[in-house]
């Protein structure tokens, strides 16, 4: 019984010590984020070409004429990952002509795997080329107060001519299909 009380007791306090953490790493956090992120909007889209995982290639030269939806995802089958995907795939009707093409640093196989899993009905590709960088969505995030590098949660309208429309950064997965359908109303 006594042992049960002394962990009992442990718990709190290392509560503390997590919360005090958090709020001295918070105001670093912050001041990394708010780095000025270059807008693509009006300029050029960098071109690119990716492996999908149908084991073809696609590229942006080959997407002229049309509109691209190209979205950047950190992992195939985590919970806000599939959730966007899943919004994507129940829209792809409302998205009238565009290419939805998503894309993050995984493998073909996971990309099929998580394309059969969902019945996604847009291509996946894998970013082995540096597509992330050029897009400017690669950047160091931190859990758990682990720093590494991964891919931000971002969306990119291309038009017809390969000119960049709209973007967002830093998405947030509720609602964001719509905004893409309306912006691409305006097109």
């Amino acid at each position: 019984m006594a042992a049960k009380a002394k962990a009992k007791s442990k718990k709190p306090a290392l509560k503390k010590v997590v919360k005090k953490a958090v709020k001295k790493a918070a105001p670093k956090a912050a001041k990394k984020a708010s780095a000025p992120v270059s807008s693509l909007v009006g300029k050029a889209a960098p071109a690119f070409t990716m492996p999908l995982d149908d084991g073809s290639t696609v590229s942006l030269k080959d997407l002229r004429g049309q509109p691209v939806v190209l979205y950047f995802y950190p992992k195939d089958d985590t919970t806000g990952c599939t959730a966007q995907a899943c919004d994507f795939r129940d829209r792809m009707t409302a998205f009238k002509g565009a290419t939805v093409l998503g894309v993050s640093k995984d493998p073909i196989k996971s990309h099929q795997k998580f394309k059969a899993k969902y019945s996604l009905t847009f291509p996946l590709a894998s970013d082995d080329s540096g597509v992330a960088e050029a897009y400017g969505v690669w950047k160091e995030k931190s859990m758990y107060g682990r720093k590494y590098m991964g891919i931000e949660r971002s969306t990119f309208i291309i038009d017809k001519d390969g000119k960049v429309r709209a973007e967002w950064r830093k998405v947030s997965v509720p609602g964001h299909a719509e905004e893409v359908k309306q912006a691409l109303r305006g097109l």
